[in-house]
């Protein structure tokens, strides 16, 4: 029987890779075709790298000052490097700093442009910008760390805290925008973790936007209900989407990610084997019982921020029709 496992390895994910949760308290696909073009190498020693890296006057700490556009990324994984990506393209002068637990990926990390920083190191560094998009699975203190994170924000720029629409009190397939009411705390140990995560950096006026996680979908058989309801949004959309809002500078605000195309499992199945371009044999889902979603629809987020997805719809995506 194949599995739905979750992927604690965001960078590890390809676009060949088909990606849903099979959570009741999560319900988001991702889905990519070709390697993620963000191996672009950028040079530390080049004109453009040294007129960032300025100087601090005090010379008694040597420390290198940050940028009026320099920006943390707390779990730059793939939706961090995205982040990044695009980023950079707005401010091409800029430093981009990567905190990581653990020191597997910092090569790779240079190699694009992102100086890497250990979570263990100590530093009173604060920066403009910072990003929260490391998953709650690798740490037993989620909002702590989400706390140091919000430390590391010298409040001029922006902070936003990637979170979940798990939080929303919805899982009978219905309707679900920004305004619908959250889960009563003690409910579900997963709301309370993400929900207590999201009050600290509403506590620090940050900002949450609530999206998708990924997760990985293996060949076979599914135990989940087919017409458990899927709300989507590709991962280019998730990053211009966080972008935006760290451009914004705005405060205290919640947003939500998805593409306004809500679909079942067996739907999103139709789709991909409609379109052909997929090898992967997936057979069917067995399950009967376990809880339903819910139709996220972003429309406010949209016309408030000016933002649009680049992918409209999972169909349009694939090239099929619905």
């Amino acid at each position: 029987m194949g599995t739905i496992s979750c992927v604690s390895n965001l960078a590890n994910l390809s676009r060949n890779s088909i990606s849903w949760s099979s959570s009741s308290s999560v319900s988001s696909l991702s889905i990519f075709r070709n390697p993620i073009p963000i191996s672009r190498s950028f040079d530390f020693s080049s004109p453009m790298a040294a007129a960032s890296l300025q100087v601090s006057a005090s010379t008694s700490t040597g420390k290198a000052m940050v940028g009026l556009n320099d920006l943390l990324i707390v779990g730059p994984g793939v939706l961090g490097r995205l982040v990044a990506e695009k980023w950079r393209e707005e401010h091409p002068g800029c430093q981009i700093y990567g905190q990581t637990v653990t020191t597997d990926n910092h090569d790779e990390l240079l190699s694009l442009g992102i100086n890497p920083l250990l979570k263990e190191s100590k530093t009173d560094q604060k920066f403009p910008y910072v990003i929260f998009c490391a998953p709650p699975s690798r740490t037993p203190d989620y909002p702590g760390d989400v706390r140091l994170a919000a430390l590391s924000w010298n409040g001029e720029g922006s902070f936003v805290f990637t979170s979940s629409s798990a939080p929303y009190d919805c899982n009978d397939n219905g309707p679900c925008d920004e305004d619908t009411p959250t889960v009563p705390i003690g409910r579900s140990p997963r709301a309370d973790n993400l929900l207590r995560a999201e009050k600290v950096v509403l506590d620090f006026d940050g900002c949450v936007v609530r999206g998708a996680h990924f997760y990985w979908l293996h060949k076979g058989t599914v135990d989940a209900r087919p017409d458990h309801i899927l709300n989507l949004i590709h991962y280019e959309d998730a990053a211009s989407l966080s972008v935006t809002i760290l451009k914004k500078k705005l405060r205290g605000r919640i947003f939500l990610g998805c593409d306004n195309h809500p679909l079942s499992r067996q739907e999103v199945m139709d789709l991909v084997e409609k379109s052909g371009k997929f090898d992967k044999k997936f057979e069917g889902f067995t399950g009967t019982s376990d809880p339903l979603g819910k139709k996220l629809n972003n429309s406010k987020t949209r016309k408030e921020l000016g933002w649009e997805p680049k992918y409209p719809s999972f169909a349009h995506f694939l090239g099929v029709s619905e």
